[in-house]
């Protein structure tokens, strides 16, 4: 039995990927267990990559729970390497943003998940991205969650978010829950912020990311239903 298969949970499907994005191809992995009830497609922090472990453990968790998940880099390897020494890609909303769309329609398109209803799931600068994806996506994105997350960067277009947002903040996490709070005023549908207590901008604490996992979880599972008609509009 190959080490990849020890990884995946019973039923799972996993793959290496390749998402077309007009300037770049970004490597990515979907992973599908059976009878999923939709799908998150993950929009790393600043600096990190797909192999982020904080959204690896989460993306575990999300699949134990039932649902699909689509893990990508937002960035090629080359762009990673200049970031990485002027910080500038991981504020390039705009950049990140038209990334996140393409990946949404990518994999609207696969047969594992024509089926499924969309979601995101954003940390630090990839929460505001995802906001700012789903504002453009409309009612294609059933669902966003933003982890320790900057929805400050989505700026206007937090009014235009129509998708259920769930945005996760730690108790400790001063400044971004400062900046979470003011955010969550400006968003107009269904939205929640919750507070995972003693919890720092990492989630380090033990149970904090089992915390986040579980809200996530259920929010996902709550505004994920299947289609009832339409699939994914472009």
């Amino acid at each position: 039995m190959s080490a990849e298969t020890d990884r995946l949970q019973a039923g799972e499907t996993s793959r290496a990927v390749q998402i077309p994005t007009g300037s770049a191809a970004l490597d990515g992995e979907l992973t599908v267990p059976r009878d999923a009830s939709g799908l998150v497609i993950f929009a790393h922090g600043s600096g990190s990559s797909r192999h982020s472990p904080r959204n690896q453990e989460v993306a575990r968790l999300l699949r134990k729970a039932g649902l699909s998940t689509l893990l990508f880099d937002l960035l090629t390897t080359a762009e990673a390497a200049e970031d990485a020494h002027t910080g500038r890609l991981r504020f390039n909303i705009g950049l990140l943003t038209q990334r996140l769309v393409c990946a949404a329609h990518w994999v609207a398109d696969e047969d594992e998940a024509h089926h499924l209803r969309l979601g995101f799931f954003g940390a630090s600068t990839g929460g505001g991205a995802a906001l700012v994806a789903a504002a453009d996506l409309g009612k294609s994105i059933g669902a966003v969650v933003s982890r320790g997350g900057r929805p400050d960067l989505a700026g206007n277009a937090l009014r235009r978010v129509k998708a259920p947002t769930l945005l996760i903040v730690g108790e400790r996490d001063e400044t971004v829950l400062d900046l979470n709070e003011e955010a969550y005023e400006m968003l107009n549908g269904e939205k929640t912020l919750a507070i995972v207590p003693g919890a720092t901008h990492l989630f380090e604490e033990p149970g904090a990311l089992e915390e986040v996992a579980r809200l996530a979880a259920d929010w996902f599972l709550e505004h994920l239903r299947p289609f009832s008609g339409a699939r994914f509009t472009r």
